[in-house]
């Protein structure tokens, strides 16, 4: 090549250069005015102090449906509760019922108030033109909603039914348990039933295994009435004196109900081969693993419960058949079930 062509090359090679780092400036500027027109345009639509008025139709439609739901849902627990206390249906309805009112507040906070962003000075205290200031503003956060009446009705339903949700519940846990505890319905002469009704006689009844038993035409479900039964050897019963015909032929009854937390006690420990060193029969809650003594009148042996389970004085009738000789030694289930604090 020769020396004319290199100083050629040479001089366009500057010359490309400059021109490219000057469309590139102009690139560079372009895009910064750009952005700032579109900054300042974008602060001219979106004014903080502007006011937004004016609920979307769609969004009153909605909250009355969920103002409907939630009533529906709480008025559903109140039903359930009074009728069918079913735990698991209890949890659905009020937790539907507790969701709708999330939900509710959502879209009437996003959706059907008046959006405002304003900053303004501190007023001065009790000058009544800013307080009537206040109190019109407070008016005019209704603006844009329609179904003014009609939203506020349907929030008061809700908001009762959700209240005799919480409350009805509350009011369960008065007097109505501290009766049932108090009046069992063992007394002297009524006869033992298994599940089925049936009396249960004091030869069904074996050493090494229990029976629940019941009270004859009570209601299973009061928890003074589920008893358990046992036999033991007779000899190796450790009663009060008091209680020393309470366990004829070495069959002994106790409250079915845990004085720790009223479970219902379900497991028995029989020793297959009992010895001094050895723990003998008792009665195991398979909550929390309290353990009574079915020897020495149920005494707590092991576990968080605070004091024994209450006997059943028995007897035998002439058909062999097993009879209350009495109530029940003391009151049924824990300790605080008689706190009236």
């Amino acid at each position: 090549m020769s020396s004319s062509d290199e100083r050629d090359g040479g001089e366009r090679r500057p010359g490309f250069a400059r021109r490219a780092w000057q469309a590139l400036v102009v690139i560079v500027l372009w895009r910064v005015a750009g952005l700032r027109r579109g900054r300042e345009r974008s602060q001219e639509l979106e004014d903080p102090s502007r006011r937004r008025t004016g609920a979307a139709p769609w969004a009153e439609r909605l909250l009355l449906g969920l103002f409907g739901l939630i009533a529906l849902a709480a008025g559903s627990f109140v039903a359930l509760f009074v009728l069918d206390p079913n735990t698991q249906l209890l949890g659905l309805a009020l937790g539907a019922a507790l969701a709708l009112v999330a939900a509710a507040l959502v879209i009437a906070g996003r959706w059907l108030v008046p959006q405002e962003t304003e900053v303004e000075d501190r007023p001065r205290l009790a000058d009544e033109h800013e307080v009537e200031q206040v109190v019109q503003q407070g008016r005019a956060g209704l603006d844009g909603i329609t179904r003014r009446r009609l939203l506020a009705g349907a929030a008061g339903a809700a908001g009762l039914g959700v209240t005799a949700a919480v409350a009805i519940p509350v009011v369960a846990l008065g007097p109505g348990i501290e009766d049932q505890l108090q009046r069992t319905p063992w007394h002297a002469g009524r006869a033992l039933v298994d599940e089925r009704g049936k009396p249960i006689l004091a030869d069904a009844v074996t050493e090494g295994s229990f029976l629940t038993a019941f009270a004859q035409g009570a209601d299973r479900e009061n928890l003074g009435s589920p008893v358990v039964v046992v036999r033991v050897d007779p000899t190796t019963l450790r009663l009060p004196g008091e209680r020393s015909g309470w366990a004829p032929q070495g069959i002994v009854a106790y409250s079915k109900i845990c004085t720790h937390a009223a479970c219902a006690i379900s497991l028995y420990r029989s020793p297959l081969s009992p010895t001094t060193q050895s723990r003998g029969p008792a009665l195991v809650c398979p909550c929390h693993y309290s353990t009574f003594d079915v020897l020495d009148g149920g005494g707590v042996e092991f576990g968080p419960a605070g004091r024994p389970l209450p006997q059943l004085p028995l007897r035998i009738d002439a058909a062999g058949a097993l009879r209350a000789g009495g109530p029940l030694s003391g009151p049924v289930g824990p300790s605080w079930f008689e706190d009236k604090s």
